[in-house]
């Protein structure tokens, strides 16, 4: 991973205007957030620029607005809740560049933090557009990109202000790259990586790029299917993408010539119908699936197996869990193999890195939320880095 400036390469800000990339896209209901982790994960930064001295300007996207003005989709509607989780007022300011601005910051004192309209009201945004990009940099002194969840997005306050002030990761953004660095840009070897998920589909660049990069290739959920289809297995009346069979056997074909083992599982549990706890629950090798029942979680032999696996391994990456988790009882193998690798974090002999909306609700189900190394809430971004892909966000802030 390049180098990359942060706070800690700042001088001394006071008076100066920070441009800050917050990621506020908040789930609302009647009027409030009902999840503000968000403002959490940006909170250490906004508090350090303004205890230093700064001015600062919050720049975040709310909803899908399309380039035009909506009420409903103005950061206004956040500004309470951030409010109450910095401990501190905002100035809502209704523009992102202009007078407005320019009079805005003349009101604001040194370590005052204002809230910019939402960027997406503006077409330039999204198609970072050169111009809207300039006249928003025209009010900072820097620019602060805290918002790893948005820089796999090549837009005017993710990338174009960047060609126009200096620029630097926040706190939230400088912990998600040392994370995913030690996760998969310099790793303490063996890695093992679990991918999980309905579809091979949505994963196959995933897959792709992780078989030249660790040294266990983890596939559960009922993407495992597809590859157990491959090997010719029947898996009865499972999910399962029958017409990736062929890319499947590629993959593990790229796998073996790489050296990396993938894991499927050997016994699983099935039954005839998906509920909760049904009658014709049973656990079987996967020879023995009958033709009217679905694979619906691993079997405990294979979760096992795989927690003796971890054992080996000095670094996990985990995207997706290992069965149909929200239904009890196929929760239980990602229930067990997520507390175990939660433990041997807490003996030091794992960093374990965890990102994508399944997970993060897997390890919260598990318990584990405090006891794994890193979870990454970015969703879009965390899968196109696990993709391989460069992120214009990131790329941009490169020193």
């Amino acid at each position: 991973m390049a180098a990359f400036k942060t706070l800690d390469d700042l001088g001394d800000v006071t008076g100066k205007v920070a441009l800050v990339r917050v990621d506020l896209n908040l789930p609302m209901k009647d009027g409030s957030a009902t999840d503000v982790t968000r403002v959490e994960a940006v909170k250490p930064t906004i508090l350090e620029l303004s205890e230093k001295g700064a001015k600062v300007l919050l720049l975040a996207h709310f909803g899908r607005p399309g380039g035009k003005r909506s009420s409903v989709l103005s950061t206004s509607m956040v500004v309470g809740d951030v409010e109450e989780v910095l401990g501190k007022e905002l100035m809502f300011i209704p523009e992102v560049a202009g007078p407005v601005v320019e009079q805005s910051i003349g009101i604001l004192r040194d370590g005052d933090i204002g809230l910019l309209d939402n960027t997406r009201f503006w077409p330039g945004e999204e198609d970072n557009d050169p111009n809207f990009a300039q006249a928003i940099a025209a009010h900072g002194d820097f620019y602060v990109n805290d918002a790893f969840s948005a820089a796999h997005r090549a837009h005017a306050t993710t990338e174009g202000v960047t060609h126009h002030l200096p620029s630097y990761a926040g706190r939230a953004m400088e912990k998600e790259l040392k994370a995913l660095d030690a996760a998969l840009g310099n790793p303490e070897q063996p890695v093992a990586a679990v991918v999980g998920g309905a579809k091979v589909s949505t994963k196959l660049a995933v897959l792709e790029n992780l078989v030249g990069k660790v040294q266990h290739l983890i596939i559960g959920g009922g993407m495992a299917n597809t590859f157990l289809a491959a090997r010719g297995v029947d898996v009865g009346k499972s999910l399962c993408e029958h017409d990736l069979a062929d890319t499947a056997s590629k993959i593990m074909d790229e796998a073996d010539h790489a050296g990396c083992t993938v894991h499927l599982p050997y016994d699983v549990v099935v039954a005839k119908e998906f509920a909760e706890n049904p009658d014709s629950l049973r656990t079987c090798n996967v020879h023995e699936v009958a033709e009217d029942e679905m694979i619906l979680d691993i079997g405990p032999q294979a979760t096992e197996a795989l927690a003796d696996v971890l054992k080996t391994c000095r670094t996990l990456v985990w995207n997706g869990p290992l069965g149909a988790f929200e239904t009890e009882p196929f929760d239980t193998a990602t229930m067990a193999l997520a507390r175990h690798a939660a433990a041997l974090t807490q003996e030091g002999s794992l960093t374990s890195v965890a990102g994508g909306g399944d997970t993060v609700a897997a390890l919260a189900q598990a318990g584990v939320t405090d006891d794994v190394t890193y979870i990454s809430t970015a969703g879009g971004a965390f899968l196109e880095w696990m993709e391989g892909k460069e992120l214009p966000g990131v790329a941009a802030l490169s020193a």
